[in-house]
């Protein structure tokens, strides 16, 4: 292999070539300023976005990757641009997205004296990291590089960073690169056990009310199509997590619903009425189970999981099923027997009508003068073909959102499940524009969580990004004033917003927009929003006390779902 003398700088960009990086999301800093001087030369091999915050880029990054299926890269600079990062680093830990940042750091041997903008960050992202390592010399640039993205991508996924020395940086380097396949070790995935497939196959073959739950490791696995060919051969109905919406198409006839705390009527009652369980590349996460101790106590469990700390840590799995997803129901098909659960399904069927009836008709087609969240959802939705990426920030807007959209591809959901985290939906839109150019990008956001990254309005505009922006502004922040009012006696603590002129901001920053306020108006302002030739806001107006129903209160068991306040 030929070498040639570079310096460590450019050794990180070579490297990140190497690897097929085409997108780097982004904050300069002294600390980091002699990778973005390299970075300079490679400006036709390499896009670099400038986000108007270090938080915008690592969750730029992150609508990249979930879209893509590739590992997103950003880049900060030391101290607070470092610390910035954590808040995105943490919600990629907890939903399995593959990112590998890149951090600025003091000259080595300033480390450890509290120096200009030095914080800890290898020891601040520890906890929800992957694997983290900080580079003092540059002869290690290329190596460690080349294991973050095979930790980053491998497995279950996740984030990593890498911290990297200014004299690191500027010292020099004989570069050659060599992609890494293997570290001691290191096991991102079990092969898949024969034996434990024929126990799980025999489990299902003799269940007479089996319940499939799939997560964001069908997606992970690339394993959609094994999914769907499993429950067309065993008749077997599948509902979904948060992350795993998009897997299966909304309108496959087995596809039975949404889990969790604003899930679907139906899965969450049936639950404890099916005598099998079979979980595929999910983790019995909280919003889930409701109460772990009365969820599916009645069932056998069949747990698919390619991290083995996931295994019995929330339910007991009577077989566990170790390996990627695509492998193990590859494995699955070829030992269930061909089956069909008609009158399981139906009963599924009989609460979809009671859950249509109470609230999805008054939500999406509402008789009252006020907007709802979910006519908006349904309106976009039907004006898309169904065939956008819906982005979705946090919040009551989310669960409606994920509720209502509806998908025909896969990779079409980014948003932020396990960490919650407000702010998410800008920045992960553009980031998601970009890693899928051709596709409409739809982020669905509420006036709260939209003023916490409002600034990327400016990333978008200066890239020219078509991405349609629709802020759900009931001057509240909505999901937590739901729970004031159901659980606190309507104590409205601190929860209600004065907000600014929207339109006149994102105007402000180049971007064309309008607001809505009546029905009348709704229809053809989503056309427009639509139609119109890049970036675009649409402000709507919705009631301010338009609560997301169903609704598993915490604490409570899924059976115990409230239909109506």
């Amino acid at each position: 292999m030929t070498t040639k003398k570079v310096t460590g700088s450019q050794a990180v960009i070579l490297s990140l070539l190497e690897e097929g990086v085409d997108t780097i999301f982004g904050y300069p800093g002294g600390a980091i300023m002699p990778i973005y001087d390299a970075l300079y030369d490679f400006d036709k091999h390499v896009s670099h976005i400038l986000t108007r915050h270090e938080q915008g880029a690592v969750h730029a990054a992150e609508g990249y990757a979930r879209v893509t299926g590739k590992a997103g890269v950003c880049f900060a600079t030391s101290g607070p641009g470092a610390t910035n990062l954590i808040t995105g680093i943490a919600d990629a830990m907890i939903d399995s997205t593959p990112l590998v940042c890149i951090t600025g750091q003091v000259a080595s041997p300033l480390l450890g004296t509290d120096a200009f903008q030095e914080s800890d960050v290898v020891g601040i992202s520890m906890p929800v990291t992957k694997w983290n390592y900080q580079i003092t010399v540059p002869e290690e640039i290329p190596e460690v590089i080349a294991q973050a993205f095979y930790i980053a991508q491998s497995g279950r996924p996740g984030p990593v960073l890498i911290d990297i020395t200014k004299d690191a940086q500027f010292g020099e380097l004989e570069f050659k690169y060599e992609k890494c396949k293997k570290i001691r070790s290191y096991v991102p995935e079990f092969p898949v056990d024969p034996f434990k497939v024929k126990e799980a196959a025999d489990l299902i073959n003799t269940s007479k009310k089996p319940l499939l739950l799939f997560g964001q490791g069908v997606i992970i696995g690339n394993a959609e199509n094994e999914l769907k060919e499993f429950i067309e051969k065993t008749g077997i109905p599948a509902a979904w997590t948060l992350l795993g919406l998009s897997a299966l198409p909304s309108d496959h006839e087995l596809n039975v619903g949404m889990l969790g705390m604003h899930g679907n009527y139906g899965p969450n009652l049936l639950t404890n009425q099916a005598d099998l369980i079979i979980a595929v590349g999910m983790r019995f996460d909280d919003r889930v189970t409701g109460k772990v101790s009365e969820y599916a106590k009645q069932a056998k469990i069949v747990h698919l999981e390619i991290d083995p700390a996931e295994i019995n840590k929330i339910k007991f799995a009577d077989v566990a099923v170790l390996g990627n997803a695509k492998k193990s129901l590859r494995m699955l098909i070829d030992n269930v027997k061909d089956n069909s659960h008609k009158a399981w399904v139906n009963e599924f069927k009989k609460c979809d009508k009671i859950e249509n009836d109470k609230i999805i008709k008054k939500e999406l087609f509402p008789k009252k003068p006020g907007l709802t969240m979910g006519e908006v959802i349904r309106i976009a939705g039907d004006k898309t073909n169904h065939e956008a990426i819906l982005v979705s920030d946090v919040g009551q807007h989310q669960m409606v959102a994920s509720r209502y959209f509806k998908f025909r591809r896969s990779k079409s959901n980014v948003t932020s499940g396990g960490l919650g985290t407000m702010g998410f939906g800008l920045p992960a839109s553009l980031g998601a524009q970009i890693g899928a150019p051709d596709r409409t990008v739809i982020v669905v956001i509420g006036d709260g969580g939209f003023q916490m990254t409002i600034q990327e309005l400016g990333t978008i505009a200066q890239n020219k990004l078509p991405v349609k922006i629709v802020v759900l502004n009931n001057n509240f922040l909505g999901m937590v004033r739901q729970w004031q009012q159901l659980f606190f006696d309507k104590r409205y603590s601190f929860t209600e917003l004065q907000n600014p002129d929207f339109i006149t901001i994102a105007k402000g920053f180049g971007i064309d927009g309008h607001r809505v306020e009546v029905r009348e108006d709704l229809e053809k302002g989503v056309s427009k929003m639509i139609n119109h030739h890049g970036p675009y806001l649409l402000e709507i107006v919705v009631e301010k006390e338009d609560n997301v129903f169903p609704m598993v209160p915490t604490g409570a068991s899924v059976s115990d779902v409230i239909l109506e306040p």
